[in-house]
């Protein structure tokens, strides 16, 4: 069973996903809307398991799981804001703020240290001046860790918007992070 979270397309189970959000370009987001999330947390009314499906709906849609959602997210499915809460700050992907409009992904995992990716990232998040999962104040690009993307062989590894990319050295995470930084 595969989890879909792009609105308009079919869920858990085919349950469908509003297509409330459809069009928008990815690190554009909308703007909290309490209406737009009941009816995107409605759309998987009654799909057993539902919570990590709408919590990727409802990121897909504000760039963030809101503060606000989760009261909504608790009442529909019958659980504690507590159980919500903790399953939201439980796993890494979820965000309490929306991320920039590049999402630069740099994995820590024993391979990609092994080969010269600690020096990396401390050099590539110094020039930016971010911390870990710190965004450029212009909101284009936000650095996160991951722990393993199973690119050992092409180590060291990270993911730009979800694409792989491998065997990273200085020269070419700069012009990585500088093309994200130009669009």
């Amino acid at each position: 069973m595969t989890i879909a979270t792009r609105p308009g397309s079919s869920g858990p189970a085919g349950a469908a996903v509003p297509a409330v959000a459809a069009g928008r370009v990815a690190g554009r987001h909308a703007p909290w809307d309490e209406a737009e999330a009941r009816a995107i947390i409605a759309g998987f009314d009654g799909v057993p398991g539902a919570m990590l499906p709408i919590l990727h709906a409802l990121q897909e849609a504000f760039g963030c799981v809101p503060e606000a959602a989760k009261p909504l997210i608790a009442q529909a499915l019958n659980l504690s804001r507590a159980e919500v809460h903790g399953v939201v700050t439980f796993y890494h992907d979820y965000r309490a703020e929306p991320a920039g409009r590049h999402v630069l992904k740099l994995c820590r995992a024993e391979a990609c240290q092994s080969v010269g990716g600690t020096a990396l990232h401390r050099d590539v998040l110094a020039k930016l001046g971010l911390e870990w999962g710190g965004t450029t104040p212009d909101g284009r690009l936000t650095v996160e860790a991951v722990y393993c993307l199973g690119l050992c062989a092409t180590a060291p590894a990270a993911l730009l918007d979800g694409t792989p990319l491998g065997r990273l050295d200085a020269a070419r995470l700069d012009g990585v992070v500088a093309e994200a930084m130009a669009t």
